[in-house]
Order: C-alpha cells, then structure tokens, then sequence
C-alpha cells in the first residue's frame, strides 16, 4: 500500500479548526471555493523539482514533472500524480459549467481541469497556488 495514496483515515475538522489552521487566503481557497487572482501565487512560475501537496491536509497531488506554463497565471498539471487523491467535481457556479479539482482526503478545493492542455489526455489541471505546498526534492547527494 503506497501511503501517498492511502491515508489510513480521511481528514476531517471543524470549520473553526480550518479557520485557525489556514491563512486567511488559503481558508477561502480551499474551504470555500475561491480563486486566487492570476499571477499573484506563490507558485505560478516556480520551477523547482518536487511534490505538490495539498496545503490543508499535506496529501501528495502533483509531481514537478508534470508542470508546465500555461499563460494562465495559475500553476498548471497535466495530470495528478496520483489520479486517486483528487476527485472530480461538476461546477455550474458563476454561470459557467466546469470541473472542479478536489483533494480527496480532506475535500478541500484545489481549482478546476480543462480540455486545452499539453499531452496526450489534453487536460490542464489549474490549480491555486495557495492550496499547495511544495515540498521540494533534494539535490543528488544530499
């Protein structure tokens, strides 16, 4: 069993634990759906080798290896590393029908997947910055 992709036990908190536990920006990211504006996180241009995880609950999401720039603003995946710690949701909000990118664990939004991507799948997983934490790779000997 990988534990990247089998978390003994779901998380799971209250909102007041999300509230104290997450920045104010993350808490509305992830708990509540929002959006970042375009080219403000963190992550948008980072090109270092490592793991994204979730930053709510610390669950692997997307390798480096599948990051690429999209002109959109927002760091862009053409696949999950592991397609069963996401789950995938229909969003019809603000008047446009999308999919909605969840982390499988502890239900927290991570951002929304198109069909305009590189690769053979064509997707584009547009994820925010502030609902990841990069835990980066370590240099070859170290």
């Amino acid at each position: 069993m990988n534990p990247e992709t089998s978390p003994t036990e779901k998380t799971t908190k209250s909102e007041e634990q999300w509230r104290e536990e997450l920045t104010p920006e993350q808490y509305e990211i992830l708990r509540r759906g929002a959006t970042e504006s375009p080219f403000s996180g963190e992550y948008a241009f980072t090109k270092d080798d490592g793991m994204y995880r979730c930053a709510a609950c610390g669950h692997a999401l997307f390798s480096s290896q599948a990051k690429f720039e999209s002109g959109t603003g927002w760091p862009s995946f053409t696949e999950p590393a592991f397609t069963e710690n996401v789950t995938l949701l229909s969003d019809t909000s603000h008047g446009m029908v999308r999919t909605e990118v969840r982390c499988r664990n502890c239900d927290s939004h991570l951002g929304h997947v198109f069909d305009d991507g590189p690769g053979p799948a064509g997707r584009r997983f547009c994820i925010n910055s502030a609902a990841l934490e990069l835990q980066r790779s370590s240099p070859a000997g170290e």
